[in-house]
């Protein structure tokens, strides 16, 4: 049941990972009220089958607020290696083969880059789809800049964080929560999205 003295606006985020949630609560909590798709009483995984970033944050965005009438965010996000061609790119969660395998991931990532010379250039990239009611979709795209590690550093963040060398110095693994929420794909995503808000005189 919802708070009588909670004026924020509701915001569902559509996905299942309690990483993700807690991020985009940690960035946009004190805008909006952020529900996860569970607590929203949806536990369905979407099939994300569009061929880019922004074509999956929207699928997903679109489907939530079909279901539950409400506003609702998604991001899809992944990581891309120059020295694989972009690769893993959308299948960054399914890179080994099946969903969600972080360590497998990992492994594959590292194999598939046996031989090549530092420094080993990448992103992370998060597209972000808001969608509302009766508005146009609003889809931005967050990049952040770093190099892939020979070896695991660090024991924080999900995903290839342990891998991913960013611009302090330090792999996501090794940063704080606060630290990575400032600097993020995702938080870069986001913010890009609140300034097209920004710029409707919505925000």
């Amino acid at each position: 049941m919802r708070d009588p003295h909670n004026t924020r606006p509701r915001l569902i985020v559509a996905s299942n990972n309690p990483h993700k949630v807690r991020e985009f609560a940690a960035i946009l909590g004190k805008r909006f009220e952020i529900v996860s798709m569970r607590d929203a009483g949806m536990d369905v995984d979407i099939e994300e089958n569009g061929s880019t970033f922004e074509e999956n944050a929207l699928i997903k965005a679109q489907y939530v607020m079909d279901a539950s009438g409400c506003a609702a965010i998604a991001d899809d996000s992944g990581l891309e290696v120059d020295a694989l061609g972009g690769a893993p790119g959308i299948y960054s969660a399914r890179y080994c083969g099946r969903h969600g395998d972080d360590e497998a991931n990992n492994d594959r990532l590292l194999h598939n880059l046996l031989g090549v010379p530092a420094p080993r250039t990448a992103r992370y990239v998060a597209a972000i789809a808001l969608v509302r009611p009766g508005r146009m979709p609003v889809v931005r795209r967050g990049v952040c800049e770093g190099e892939i590690l020979t070896e695991r550093r660090g024991n924080g963040g999900f995903g290839y964080d342990p891998l991913f060398l960013c611009e302090t110095g330090e792999t996501f693994a090794e940063i704080s929560p606060q630290v990575k929420n400032a600097i993020s794909h995702r938080r870069r995503g986001i913010e890009a999205v609140l300034a097209a808000l920004e710029e409707e005189g919505q925000a």
